[in-house]
């Protein structure tokens, strides 16, 4: 990938600006490596993982009515596992200590994942059409809109006995 090159680039500014990082890796939401500096942690699987998580986290951004997936934290005993939006495409995942300062890890991770949702973006080329079919301009067409129905009432007492998210 093209972009591989200025990505390494902003991950060792973001180092600089953030000592505690211990790792860096831009991925594609499919869950494929575009770059990483991830020591001590294999890309792919972190990738992987990463994709999974991402799953999850626009699912449940989803279902709670909040919009769009923007950034997912996780903090294990050894430090911090943060993932941002990088653009369309694209997810940036910080490895970092412990004694992070969480709110300067957002900050730079948010601006980095910006730089670098700008760049994968920019390297996803538009299909082009054939010039017979450029030349007879088809009208955009609308994105297809989600529209939430309403859910059933349980009511047997069964139901009632079970917790629903539902309310």
């Amino acid at each position: 990938m093209a972009a591989e090159a200025p990505i390494l680039d902003e991950f060792r500014r973001l180092r600089a600006r953030v000592p505690q990082l211990t790792g860096a890796l831009a991925a594609g939401v499919d869950g494929l490596v575009l770059a990483h500096d991830t020591p001590g942690v294999e890309p792919d699987g972190l990738a992987a993982l990463t994709a999974a998580a991402l799953g999850v986290a626009v699912r449940v951004t989803d279902a709670t009515g909040r919009g769009d997936f923007r950034e997912l934290l996780m903090r294990g005993t050894a430090g911090y596992v943060a993932t941002y939006a990088a653009g369309r495409t694209a997810v940036l995942t910080l490895l970092a200590q412990d004694g992070v300062n969480v709110g300067r890890l957002h900050l730079e991770g948010r601006r980095a994942g910006a730089r670098i949702g700008e760049l994968v973006d920019a390297q996803a080329a538009p299909v082009r059409r054939s010039p017979a079919k450029s030349a007879a301009k088809e009208p955009a067409k609308p994105m297809p809109t989600r529209t939430r129905n309403a859910r059933a009432v349980r009511t047997n007492a069964n139901a009632n006995a079970r917790t629903t998210t539902e309310g």
